[in-house]
């Protein structure tokens, strides 16, 4: 079976293609013919060995953590009526043909809604519609989202709006402002413009009550004064390569409550309900999922490079279906 292996820590080039052995699945698992492989910006900082605190992997290894595919076999004590079902999971070494996925963990995928639009759902329609939960997004509160032409910026600028929030969307650039504020952003910040703060906010009315920080370093540090008084700040991202460094005498003063990045990790029940969630506001037509670029798997080098690189709008999905 053909796969992607980071063979060492170091940049997109150590990427390459492997042969690896057929999955069988054990009591109370499946294998799952990949269809599409979701990327986060993550596995681009996994690849080069900057957060092994918290992912202490080894190379060699097979990268990516979800998939959408259909279910191919079972293992003793599944119901074989999963095969052939469509279905999304998080996986370990989802960068192949074929994966082994607990049926515990799986998430059927509504009718109509594609494959590929279901695989980047997997982490940032679960992380999306978490965060909202997590601070408690309501109809009248102000909200700023950093990073908001990304993958899961795109999903809570249009939840938080859908929640009766009133949204400012910050990116970077003309072209990704005029994506978020179609999206239903009621003003947009372009954070790469000298006095984006004082300008976002003057579009907040003095400031928001949530600020979604997908972004981290100075950034969303720069962001933590625009959160009002008994306010919450979400310190969730950092692909600008560490998360907020936040002024503890400000949160303190203000009385901030901030949430970081594991507020949003899940329980197995959990994880299921926001995933389904996910899934049936996009099935719907509630929720636009928006996908910049997809790449053949055996193309996982470029497709790091384009996430890494961000210029792409929106998601980067690999392909696995005869990819290799």
């Amino acid at each position: 079976m053909h796969a992607v292996q980071v063979k060492a820590f170091g940049g997109p080039e150590v990427l390459g293609a492997v042969e690896v052995g057929e999955p069988v699945p054990g009591g109370g698992e499946v294998v799952v013919d990949v269809a599409y492989v979701d990327t986060i910006f993550v596995e681009t900082q996994i690849r080069r060995g900057l957060a092994r605190a918290y992912f202490p992997v080894v190379p060699p290894y097979v990268p990516g953590g979800g998939v959408s595919g259909t279910v191919a076999a079972v293992g003793a004590g599944v119901d074989a009526g999963w095969v052939g079902r469509r279905v999304v999971c998080l996986v370990d070494g989802s960068y192949a043909e074929r994966v082994i996925a607990p049926v515990a963990r799986l998430v059927a995928v509504p009718d109509g809604l594609e494959l590929r639009t279901a695989a980047a759902l997997v982490h940032d329609g679960v992380t999306a519609a978490g965060l909202l939960e997590r601070t408690a997004v309501s109809p009248g509160d102000r909200v700023l989202v950093l990073g908001a032409s990304g993958g899961m910026g795109t999903l809570l600028v249009q939840s938080a709006r859908a929640r009766g929030a009133t949204v400012v969307a910050a990116a970077r650039g003309a072209e990704k402002l005029a994506l978020v504020a179609d999206l239903g952003a009621h003003a947009t910040v372009d954070v790469s413009a000298p006095g984006w703060v004082e300008r976002a906010r003057e579009v907040l009315g003095g400031g928001a009550e949530v600020v979604l920080d997908g972004v981290g370093g100075e950034v969303g540090a720069a962001a933590l004064p625009l959160t009002v008084g008994l306010g919450r700040f979400s310190a969730h991202g950092a692909p600008s390569g560490g998360f907020a460094s936040l002024d503890a005498e400000a949160v303190d003063r203000l009385g901030i409550t901030v949430f970081g990045i594991a507020d949003v990790q899940f329980g197995p029940s959990d994880l299921r309900r926001l995933t389904a969630h996910a899934l049936a506001e996009a099935a719907a037509g509630r929720l636009r999922v928006v996908i910049g670029a997809v790449f053949p798997l055996a193309e996982a080098e470029a497709a790091h490079r384009a996430v890494e690189g961000r210029g792409v709008v929106g998601k980067v999905i690999l392909e696995a279906s005869g990819a290799l």
